[in-house]
Order: C-alpha cells, then structure tokens, then sequence
C-alpha cells in the first residue's frame, strides 16, 4: 500500500466579516435581525447538494451510491456526512468529516449548473429592501458550512446581502447555531437585539425549533419540501406559502404599517 494522503485542509470557513473597528459603539438605530436559511428560503437548488456528495464520495471514498435515503431537509452539513459515512461503514473521524466536504465543495459550483437552480419568488426584492433600511440587519442561519453557503448564494449574486452568520462549522446540530448568530451580532454590530425583534425564516420544522431556542420569532415559508399546514402544524411565528408579496412579508415583520 502507498502512503496514506496528506489530511485535506479543515472545511471551516474563515469568517468574512472584518472586526469592529477600535471604539465602535454599534448602531443605535439598528433594532431587527434577520436570520435567514438557504435551501428552501432563498434559493433552489435542484439536487446540486446532494449530487455534489454523491461525486465527492465516489471520487474520495470508491463508493457509488443513492443519497436518497439521508435525511437533509433542515439539517446541517456536518450532520449529513455523519450520517452518509455511517452508510458506508466509515468512522466519522474529523479527518474522514473535513475529506468528505472539501471534496464536496469541489463539486459543489459544477453541480449548480443545472435548470432546476434558481431564487424563489419574492425573495430578491425582499433582500434588496431589507439590505435598504437603517434599521435592520441581514444574517445567515443555515446547515451549509459557510463555503459551501457563499457558494450557493454567489451563483445567484446574493452573498452580499449577507454580512454574517451561524453555519455548520459551528455545530453539527441546528439548534446551537441560534446563540452563535446573536453573539456574532453582538461582537459585529454591537447591538443586543431583543427577542421579540428577532425572526428566524426558513421552510423546515428544524428551522422552526431553532428559532424557538434563542426565543426568536419564526416566519416559515412552504417553498422547500414541507407544505404550509405541516408548517404551522409545528407553530411558527407566521407561515407563508411563499415571499412573494413583499408588503405582507414585511407586515410579518413588523416592518410595514
């Protein structure tokens, strides 16, 4: 047997927002934060996730297998490789963890060549008008690791929108990623948002829930694979089929007279 590869460099992102600078006091007149998902809230992306691991895992580990039956929906990255490394009877060793997701976010730009990527409706003029006022912040709470995450939302020129975030460099598990959002906030912004002015949006019961543990407002949008009855049956905030009339989502926020 020839020697062993060299570990891959680790898959946890840098983080792209710069430090304060020396005496920032925050800004006064910023009082809502926006934590958004991705997949399902933002954007479509027709299997290039999925299909993305599947070459990854056979050009890193020889197998050729159906990801069908992994559960994703609303979970977190890290969470997924486990769960596909305990199908093939591989230790879920960080080494083996950080193999599996370099290899993916290799394939990951290639995969989101496909027709069935796109934003969801509402969403752009959502973001533009969001990103537009003084008084409200854009983040991201979502399962991607945050390379993967800039990747997916760069193809569609979101990233911008998004100065910061909880991602699953963080924790494998959703329900963590809510604290580490509010405090990114809080060392970035210098602002402590009150929770009541929180809203976490996104189109899985996990979404909900981890709004939930940081005592967020959760607005749930039926544009990924639950519809809007399974939604509310999990008592979000408010539901919404889809983002696609502006002025009510913004009455959802409190936004809007």
């Amino acid at each position: 047997m020839g020697k062993l590869p060299p570990p891959p460099v680790p898959a946890n992102r840098k983080n792209l927002a710069p430090p304060p600078a020396p005496g920032f006091i925050g800004w006064p007149h910023m009082t809502t934060l926006l934590l958004w998902d991705i997949d399902g809230t933002l954007t479509l992306s027709g299997g290039a996730g999925m299909h993305a691991l599947q070459c990854a895992l056979a050009k890193e580990f020889g197998v050729d297998r159906s990801l069908a039956d992994i559960d994703y929906a609303g979970r977190t990255d890290s969470y997924i490789v486990r769960q596909i490394l305990g199908k093939i009877a591989v230790p879920d060793t960080e080494f083996n963890i950080n193999r599996l997701l370099e290899a993916y976010l290799i394939e990951l730009p290639v995969a989101l060549r496909n027709p069935g990527t796109r934003v969801l409706p509402g969403v752009a003029a959502a973001l533009q008008l969001l990103a537009a006022r003084s008084d409200c912040a854009l983040a991201l709470l979502t399962g991607n690791v945050e390379r993967g995450a800039r990747i997916k939302l760069g193809h569609h020129g979101l990233s911008h929108y998004f100065r910061f975030g909880a991602f699953a460099d963080d924790s494998p598990s959703r329900n963590d990623l809510g604290p580490v959002a509010l405090r990114r906030a809080r060392e970035l912004l210098g602002v402590e948002f009150a929770p009541d002015r929180v809203f976490v949006i996104g189109d899985t019961p996990h979404d909900i829930a981890c709004g939930k543990v940081i005592g967020a407002r959760t607005v749930a949008v039926a544009t990924g694979q639950y519809s809007l009855a399974q939604l509310q049956a999990h008592a979000p905030f408010h539901a919404l089929s889809d983002l696609s009339d502006t002025a009510t989502f913004l009455r959802t926020l409190a936004l809007l007279d």
